[in-house]
């Protein structure tokens, strides 16, 4: 099978790379060897068409500093690509992402799947001016109903989604390297947070401001944070203020991986994920894979977690609760327990067997023949 991914992020961006290229990278290597696959990125200052991880990647768009015009760009030049190239594919698989407006869909009869990692939905309000807001979330809305295909990784996200009725959703959740299953988890003094750098959507500035209130309690218990983003130098700002004690027991580490990663998810204390929203966070799914108790926000894309009896929950973006919830997860005689009801769960997600789920999604998509509804 020939496929063609349009994915936004890739590795070496120099604007990061987040769960969705994650993700297509873990699925994919998995797949090379039965497949010929092209991953059609965003160009980037440097970029060079060229082959990586056995995959070939194809650059398109302009070079710019600017997030926005080279998103923009990417649009356009996708579309180009695939007028003039996508019958060469038995299936394409577009990443979905809101600031990209490529409507693919009315582009081609090649069978066409969308790939939608979350909604942002009003959150956007907070993060950006009312009139990039009010696009965003049109877009959100509007986009994914011109499909016919889509994928999804959590149910809930599914749930979310304004869609033709005759669409049909496939969920396919992230995984988790078997390696992780096999770590010997142990408890250290430190509570760890494994995420992108965005302080809003990622909950960083609630953590920030319960750990000035745990650290007052738990001065032993360090807070590290391990993970990268754009809005770094914003992160950094509330960093330093904190008070001295408190930022002195914080410790950012950036971008980490392969053993690195594993061995601060499998020496942590707990794991805590903050967020605001999200989809179904590969960091939430590797701590549990290496046996670690989770503290996470109570929206509902993290509720399994708690039903699943791998970890406990706090209040929303309440700096309070979760400082509570700290210090009692802190405290709590059972976190190996706890971690291991984890693991349990995740050993079902590993990424070999998410590949293959994957890849059934894809034959079916192009049993059916089905491409994207004409608007």
């Amino acid at each position: 099978m020939k496929i063609v991914h349009l994915l936004y992020e890739s590795y070496g961006d120099v604007f990061g790379i987040g769960g969705a290229g994650i993700r297509a990278y873990e699925i994919y290597k998995r797949l090379k060897d039965r497949h010929e696959i092209t991953l059609l990125c965003k160009r980037y200052p440097g970029a060079q068409d060229k082959e990586i991880e056995g995959l070939r990647h194809l650059y398109v768009g302009s070079e710019s500093r600017s997030l926005t015009k080279t998103l923009l760009s990417y649009a356009v030049h996708s579309v180009k690509f695939i007028r003039k190239y996508g019958t060469a594919f038995d299936v394409i698989v577009e990443e979905f992402a809101p600031p990209i407006p490529t409507f693919l869909h009315a582009f081609t009869k090649t069978p066409l799947i969308l790939q939608v990692q979350g909604r942002t939905g009003s959150h956007y309000f907070r993060k950006y001016n009312p009139v990039s807001a009010s696009v965003l979330v049109g877009m959100e809305q509007l986009r994914p109903r011109f499909y016919q295909s889509l994928i999804v990784p959590h149910g809930h996200t599914a749930a979310t989604l304004s869609l033709r009725p005759s669409a049909r959703v496939e969920i396919v959740p992230n995984g988790v390297s078997r390696e992780l299953l096999d770590r010997a988890p142990a408890e250290q003094d430190y509570v760890l947070y494994l995420g992108r750098i965005d302080p809003y959507s990622k909950g960083l500035d609630t953590l920030l401001r319960a750990y000035r209130v745990f650290h007052a309690s738990c001065p032993r218990i360090k807070l590290v944070i391990a993970g990268h983003g754009r809005e770094w130098t914003r992160f950094e700002a509330m960093l330093r203020r904190l008070p001295m004690r408190a930022r002195a027991s914080v410790e950012p580490l950036g971008w980490v991986s392969g053993d690195r990663k594993a061995e601060l998810l499998s020496r942590a204390r707990f794991v805590v994920v903050p967020s605001r929203h999200e989809v179904q966070p590969i960091g939430a799914l590797e701590a549990m894979a290496c046996g670690k108790a989770l503290l996470v926000s109570d929206i509902p894309e993290l509720r399994d977690v708690v039903e699943r009896g791998g970890g406990v929950a706090f209040r929303t973006g309440d700096a309070e609760s979760l400082a509570q919830s700290m210090k009692m997860l802190a405290g709590r005689e059972d976190l190996r327990e706890m971690g291991q009801r984890g693991r349990d769960w995740v050993k079902h997600y590993t990424w070999d067997d998410i590949a293959v789920r994957f890849e059934a999604v894809l034959h079916t998509v192009l049993d059916r023949g089905r491409v994207g509804v004409q608007a």
